[in-house]
């Protein structure tokens, strides 16, 4: 019996992994994650996923692994920590498109599978008191950008153009959802374990 691990610690993907219903154990993969500084944005996110489930891969495991890099043109944008870098970076964006990469790898001792996920981000054009509002409400500090699509962060957007809603927030579900069922994990299959999803340790 294979057992699924989600090498991560984030508390977004978590709960996106439990939308599938399958029991899992969520685990600190402890990557080094220092920049390359020749490195594009999309191949970061891919390295980083593979890194992390590779971190926390043993023989009875299926491991996911996944990062996110949004990039505004050749800046990335980095989780900004404290009010004052969130309101930079917000401002930064105003009426231009920020590019999310959400890379995941599902690695086991027979195979890995990757995918990257691109999410365009079109942000409007609003009056620096808005973005103060919005930061002091959500206190977006650890999430990449500076906001969250899942809360009030989506009245700052024209748009979002993505295959994937779920991609935005930190997981790509559809595709992990096949992934997954091709690693023998199937969240629609009558034998997957009834329990539910598990905890973290």
């Amino acid at each position: 019996m294979q057992h699924l691990v989600l090498a991560s610690t984030s508390p977004f993907r978590r709960q996106l992994l439990e939308r599938l219903g399958l029991p899992f154990t969520a685990r600190p993969p402890g990557t080094d994650e220092t920049e390359i500084a020749t490195e594009e944005p999309l191949e970061r996110a891919l390295r980083l996923a593979v890194d992390k489930a590779s971190a926390c891969l043993s023989a009875d495991t299926v491991v996911i692994g996944s990062d996110q890099v949004a990039a505004l043109e050749t800046r990335i944008l980095h989780k900004p920590g404290t009010p004052e870098r969130t309101l930079e970076q917000l401002l930064a964006c105003q009426g231009r498109v920020v590019d999310f990469f959400t890379a995941v790898a599902v690695c086991s001792a027979a195979h890995t599978h990757t995918h990257v996920d691109h999410t365009r981000v079109f942000f409007r054009s609003l009056p620096r008191a808005s973005l103060e509002y919005y930061i002091t409400q959500e206190q977006p500090f650890g999430c990449a950008g500076g906001f969250k699509a899942e809360g009030l962060g989506i009245a700052l957007f024209e748009r979002i153009e993505s295959q994937d809603p779920t991609a935005l927030i930190g997981l790509p579900l559809i595709w992990l959802a096949h992934a997954l069922r091709s690693s023998g994990l199937d969240p629609l299959s009558p034998d997957a374990p009834p329990d539910g999803p598990g905890a973290a340790s």
